[in-house]
C-alpha cells in the first residue's frame, strides 16, 4: 500500500510541476505577445504621425484646391518618399479603395484586406500576421485634409526582428524553467522516497505483529519524527507483548466472568434505551414549543416524570439482578388497554422520526394480572421493533381485544419477509437475523426480553411473516382467570 503511496507522491508532484510549467509557459507567451502588440501599436502611431506631417506639408506647399486630384497626382512621389523615410512598403488608394501606386505590390497581394475595408469607413486599422519567429503588419488609415478624406495610405511593415528576439527570450526562459522544474521534481522524488521507505518497513513490521510475531523490531538511525516513531513502535510492541502474556495467563479464568458481564450490560443497555428515547422525544418538542401548547406541555412533563421514575426503578432492579433471577413483584390488576394506548402515544414521537405512524384499535376493560412496568416494557419493545424494521412511510397496526377469556394483542407492520428459520430463532437472545436495517447499538435482546415477560405472565407469543408483512401475536390471560403471575 505504501508503494502505492510513493507512486501517488511521484505522480502528484509530476502533475503539479507539469501544470505549473504549462501555466508559466502560457502566461509568458501571452505577456510577450501583449508586449509585442503594445510595441507595434506605439510604432504604428509614430508612423502615422510622421506620414501625416509629410502629406500635410506637401499640400500646404502646393496649395492645391482639389485635394482628391492632387493626392492621385502625387501618389507615386508620396509613396516613394514614405517608403524611403519609414523603411516600410507603402500603397496609396483612392477614397473608393482603388490602388493608385504601391512601392511593392507583392507585399500586399494575397493578404487580408480587413484593415483596408475599415479605413474606407474612416477608421484606422491594422492586421498583425505572425508565424513562428516572423511577424508583419498591414496598417491602413484615411488621409484627411481640412476635414475632407482625400485618400488611403496603407503600410506593410516587417517586425520579424522583434519576434525573433522575443522568440529567443522565450526559448531561454523555457529551458531555464524546465531545468528548475526538473531539479525540483528530482528533489521531491528523493524526499518522498526518504519518507516512504521507512513507512514501508513500518507496514511490514505491523503486518508481522498482526500475524502474531511480537519479536519484530525497527532500527532507524534517524533523529527526526520517523526515528521517534520507530522507537515508539518498538516500545508499544514490547508493552503489548507484556500485556498479552498477562492476559494469556488469566484468560481461561476470566472467560466465563467476562461473558456474564457482557450479557448483563447488554441487557441493561437495551432496557434503558427505549424509555430514554421517549423522554428525549418529549423534552426536545417541549424545548422547541415551550408552553405554547399548554395541554401538550403538561402531558409531556407528566410523561417525562413518570418515565423518569420508572427508569429509576428499572435501574435499581437491573443493578440488583442479572440473567433474570430476581423475584417478581406481586401481580396486580393492570388495565392493559389503557397502558397500550399510553405507550402508543409515547412511541408516536419515535415513529414520526422515521416518517411512520401508529394505528391503534384497543377495546376497553382489558385487565390482566401482572406488573405494569414489565407489561409497558413488553409493548415498548414490540413497537420499537416494528418501527425499526418496517418499510419506509409504513403504518404500524396495533390491536387489542378480549377473545375467549384471553386478551389478544397484535403488532403488524409491512417490511422485509422473514424466512421460516429466522422466525423460529427471532426470540433467541442476541439474534438479529439478516435484516437490511439494524439500529446502531442493537444486540438482539429486545424480542428475547419480550418472550421472557410473556412467559412470566403465563402468556404465549408467536410471529408470522408472509408476503411482505410481519405480525406478532401475544395472548395473556384476562384478570380473574388462571395464569396470574
Amino acid at each position: 500500500m505504501l508503494r502505492t503511496l510513493r507512486a501517488k507522491f511521484v505522480i502528484g508532484f509530476f502533475l503539479i510541476f507539469c501544470l505549473s510549467f504549462l501555466v508559466l509557459n502560457i502566461t509568458l507567451k501571452e505577456y510577450i505577445r501583449s508586449s509585442n502588440r503594445s510595441i507595434i501599436t506605439s510604432d504604428l502611431v509614430e508612423l502615422k504621425n510622421n506620414s501625416n506631417v509629410y502629406v500635410h506639408q506637401a499640400f500646404l506647399i502646393n496649395h492645391f484646391t482639389n485635394n482628391d486630384l492632387y493626392f492621385g497626382q502625387m501618389a507615386e512621389e508620396m509613396v516613394s518618399d514614405l517608403h524611403r523615410a519609414t523603411s516600410s512598403d507603402v500603397s496609396a488608394y483612392t477614397v473608393d479603395g482603388i490602388l493608385l501606386y504601391s512601392s511593392d505590390e507583392s507585399k500586399f497581394a494575397g493578404r487580408s484586406t480587413e484593415d483596408l475595408k475599415l479605413s474606407l469607413g474612416g477608421k484606422t486599422a491594422y492586421t498583425i500576421t505572425y508565424e513562428g519567429s516572423t511577424g508583419s503588419v498591414l496598417y491602413s488609415y484615411p488621409v484627411v485634409i481640412d476635414g475632407v478624406k482625400v485618400g488611403i495610405l496603407r503600410f506593410a511593415k516587417d517586425f520579424s526582428a522583434l519576434y525573433e528576439q522575443t522568440g529567443r527570450i522565450l526559448n531561454i526562459i523555457f529551458y531555464i524553467a524546465l531545468a528548475i522544474f526538473l531539479a525540483a521534481f528530482l528533489f521531491s522524488y528523493m524526499l518522498s522516497r526518504h519518507i516512504t521507505i521507512p513507512l514501508v518497513k513500518l507496514t511490514h513490521a505491523s503486518t508481522e505483529v498482526i500475524r502474531g510475531n511480537l519479536d519484530v523490531r525497527l532500527k532507524f538511525h534517524r533523529k527526526d519524527e520517523i526515528g521517534r516513531l520507530a522507537e515508539n513502535f518498538n516500545d508499544m510492541i514490547g508493552r503489548i507483548d507484556s500485556q498479552i502474556a498477562t492476559i494469556g495467563r488469566d484468560r481461561d479464568r476470566l472467560k466465563d466472568v467476562i461473558e456474564q458481564e457482557k450479557r448483563f450490560f447488554d441487557n441493561v443497555t437495551h432496557e434503558l434505551k427505549t424509555p430514554l428515547t421517549s423522554i428525549l422525544g418529549y423534552a426536545e418538542i417541549i424545548r422547541e414549543s415551550g408552553e405554547a401548547d399548554r395541554v401538550f406541555f403538561d402531558k409531556g412533563m407528566t410523561h417525562i416524570v413518570e418515565e423518569s421514575r420508572r427508569l429509576h426503578g428499572m435501574v435499581l432492579n437491573l443493578l440488583e439482578v442479572s440473567r433474570r433471577t430476581a423475584i417478581l413483584d406481586e401481580a396486580v390488576p393492570v388495565d392493559a388497554g389503557a397502558l397500550l394506548r399510553d405507550v402508543c402515544d409515547a412511541m408516536e414521537i419515535r415513529a414520526k422520526r422515521y416518517k411512520k405512524r401508529i394505528d391503534l384499535e384497543a377495546d376497553d376493560g382489558l385487565v390482566v394480572f401482572g406488573q405494569s412496568d414489565r407489561l409497558r416494557q413488553l409493548f415498548i419493545n414490540l413497537l420499537d421493533n416494528a418501527i425499526k424494521y418496517s418499510a419506509p412511510m409504513a403504518k404500524i397496526q396495533v390491536a387489542a381485544s378480549l377473545k375467549e377469556e384471553k386478551i389478544s394483542f397484535t403488532f403488524g407492520n409491512p417490511g422485509q419477509t422473514l424466512s421460516p428459520d429466522q422466525v423460529a430463532s427471532v426470540f433467541e437472545p442476541f439474534y438479529s437475523g439478516d435484516r437490511t436495517f439494524k439500529e446502531e447499538g442493537s444486540v438482539g435482546l429486545g424480542l428475547s426480553i419480550v418472550k421472557s415477560i410473556v412467559d412470566d405472565h403465563n402468556g404465549t407469543i408467536r410471529m408470522v411473516s408472509d408476503e411482505g408483512r410481519t405480525i406478532v401475536y401475544v395472548e395473556l390471560p384476562a384478570a380473574g382467570k388462571e395464569g396470574s403471575v
